[in-house]
């Protein structure tokens, strides 16, 4: 995303990140704040989950989707904040994950929804 100002305006500039592999692991590690090592541990613990056309690719080469960025800047936080490891981080995601699946099927189960 970029923005820029002019008399008192803002102009903002965005790129929306869906299913479709949009993001070069640089880029990933670089919106985290990491180097692509990092995101390569990622992948090996599957907290990420690189494009399968990437499959034989050097990591650099690797592309992600936009809830792999949220799933990496989760487990940065994590890290950051409480000093997880990254598996713990991968655990920990998953159960917040399955907690919000759970509490919306219980939504979608009550009467007058």
């Amino acid at each position: 995303m970029t923005a820029s100002r002019s008399a008192g305006a803002v102009s903002v500039t965005a790129s929306v990140l869906d299913a479709t592999p949009s993001l070069a692991a640089r880029d990933l590690a670089h919106a985290c704040g990491a180097e692509v090592a990092w995101v390569v541990q990622l992948v090996e613990i599957g907290i990420v989950e690189h494009s399968p056309a990437d499959a034989m690719a050097e990591p650099e080469r690797w592309r992600f989707r936009g809830a792999d960025l949220r799933r990496a800047l989760e487990a940065r936080r994590l890290q950051r904040d409480f000093g997880v490891e990254l598996d713990a981080a991968a655990l920990i995601i998953d159960l917040q994950h399955e907690v919000r699946r759970l509490k919306a099927a219980l939504q979608a189960d009550r009467p007058g929804h």
